[in-house]
């Protein structure tokens, strides 16, 4: 389910960002990213998106992250340390999945990660853990 169809649309504060590879929703302790079909999900992409983070959130934040995947699209798995490396500001993260090919990605994903990922099947359930791991610091 889309962010902005849901019901957490009409109930938390949000900032939308829209790029042509995809949209992100900043709230208070998290943001969600759903990214366009078919992309390649690349450093400079991520870079671009990091750019306009810190500028909301400031530079010394820690963040929950949603990765909202209604569409397909890769990424390298490997980008995960990269962004924690550089940036440090992402405390937890949730990838939504929406089909077994989609759940067998977040897992290897979460593999190569030191951030802790969680795999949900909903939109609600990312939304809840984040939000749990993100005001109980």
């Amino acid at each position: 389910m889309e962010f902005e169809k849901s019901k957490y649309s009409k109930i938390l504060n949000y900032y939308k960002i829209e790029k042509p590879f995809g949209n992100f929703y900043l709230c208070e302790h998290f943001f969600i990213a759903e990214l366009s079909e078919g992309i390649h999900f690349d450093w400079k992409m991520i870079e671009n998106v990091s750019v306009d983070l810190i500028d909301y959130y400031g530079n010394k934040t820690s963040l929950g992250y949603i990765s909202n995947r209604i569409n397909s699209y890769s990424i390298d798995p490997h980008f995960w340390n990269k962004i924690d490396k550089k940036y440090g500001i992402f405390t937890n993260s949730a990838i939504v999945y929406y089909n077994e090919m989609m759940y067998m990605n977040a897992t290897l994903e979460k593999q190569f990660s030191n951030i802790n990922i969680k795999r949900c099947i909903s939109l609600e359930e990312a939304i809840n853990w984040v939000l749990e791991k993100e005001t109980n610091k």
